[in-house]
């Protein structure tokens, strides 16, 4: 019976380690769950920050655009006023001729650099939809992340419950055990009382008998 009850202890104490050992990889798993979520928030966040800087830059592009498109323009009437004026610059108005010249040079070199910044906003625009994609992607790996912890949760939740019914079990047949062995003790208390009792019942007997013989 001893035994018995020894070994229901030892297993109970077992079953509790499991359980202190799987509460701490529950806690584990629910701060990584945790961590998950607000990299997930930070990674929104910044994508939402990305893809205002990229509206923004969109909008200087389409700015740079219309600056590109104007300046052709102010190009083309301009070569049309020379064409216009050709005539008066060969009989003697070489100079506003020289003039519109170097406008013409200018507008030209503006119009370069606007080519210049417009490629390189189109570069940004390109990096920055590169990011988006970037984020997106690191957004739903720590969504599946956390889902796998959630499901991780779950299930150190289910074998913890398991852990908890086979203790109930245990300390049940613990008690039950205990309950016969308290049981069979009393009898046999009683029962060495009763031999007593017969025992000091005979040794009279045989005294009186004794005695009688005398």
């Amino acid at each position: 019976m001893s035994v018995i009850n020894s070994r229901a202890v030892t297993e109970k104490r077992g079953v509790g380690s499991a359980i202190h050992t799987i509460h701490a990889a529950l806690d584990d798993a629910l701060q990584q769950a945790k961590n998950s979520e607000e990299k997930n928030k930070k990674a929104l966040v910044d994508a939402a920050r990305i893809a205002e800087e990229l509206r923004l830059e969109q909008e200087h592009a389409s700015t740079l655009e219309c600056a590109k498109r104007a300046l052709e323009g102010q190009l083309t009437e301009l070569e049309q006023r020379i064409a216009e004026v050709t005539e008066t610059a060969v009989r003697g108005g070489r100079s506003a001729m020289a003039k519109l010249e170097s406008r013409v040079r200018e507008l030209e070199v503006e119009l370069g650099s606007c080519q210049i910044r417009t490629s390189d906003a189109c570069k940004a625009h390109q990096r920055a939809e590169r990011r988006v994609k970037e984020l997106q992607f690191q957004a739903d790996e720590d969504k599946k992340n956390q889902e796998r912890m959630t499901e991780l949760a779950h299930r150190l939740q289910q074998k913890i419950k398991t852990y908890k019914r086979q203790i109930e079990e245990a300390e049940e047949i613990a008690a039950l055990n205990l309950a016969k062995y308290r049981k069979a003790q009393q009898e046999l208390e009683e029962t060495e009382e009763r031999s007593k009792m017969a025992e000091a019942t005979l040794s009279n007997a045989r005294g009186i008998r004794a005695a009688s013989l005398i």
